[in-house]
């Protein structure tokens, strides 16, 4: 399957937020917080960042372009490293290497350092991202839990 990235304009953030939607739904396992509100929705996404900021990129992935998910990326500035803010793969097409691919040409796309952080409990997240960062990097990446924040994994590496 192949698997591209594309930038997602300001004409299709409309898609982004649909899928937004069911990202919320799956992380909200994960966090309790995480609610609808009395009309059944989650929160929008705000992308003002990405609209206004050369730094923040939001991506569309795409198996054989159809939509598979989306990646939302700060590019390191000012001694900061790029992180990936949100990334996600719908059900139906997960297990099947288009997530791993995705993240992988996300690194190449930003090459420098990088933090990857997954919150605390998610353990699919967890595995997913020390897997492929393990590949990438060759297992030369530090990971380590951030006491300030519950807990969560944090893998730190050069692309």
């Amino acid at each position: 399957m192949e698997v591209t990235l594309k930038n997602i304009t300001k004409e299709k953030e409309n898609v982004l937020q649909n899928l937004f939607q069911l990202y919320q739904y799956e992380f909200s396992i994960y966090v309790p917080s995480v609610r609808v509100n009395s009309e059944g929705l989650f929160k929008s996404v705000n992308l003002k960042d990405y609209r206004e900021s050369e730094y923040y990129h939001a991506f569309f992935i795409l198996a054989d372009d159809r939509i598979a998910g989306f990646a939302l990326v700060r590019e390191s500035n000012d001694n900061q490293p790029s992180f990936i803010e949100q990334f996600f793969i719908m059900r139906y097409f997960s297990g099947k290497g288009i997530g791993k691919k995705a993240a992988k040409a996300i690194f190449k796309l930003f090459p420098g350092k990088w933090q990857v952080l997954q919150i605390k409990n998610n353990y699919p997240a967890q595995a997913f991202w020390r897997k492929v960062i393990t590949e990438y990097t060759n297992n030369d990446f530090e990971e380590r839990y951030d006491k300030n924040d519950d807990r969560s994994s944090i893998q730190e590496f050069e692309a």
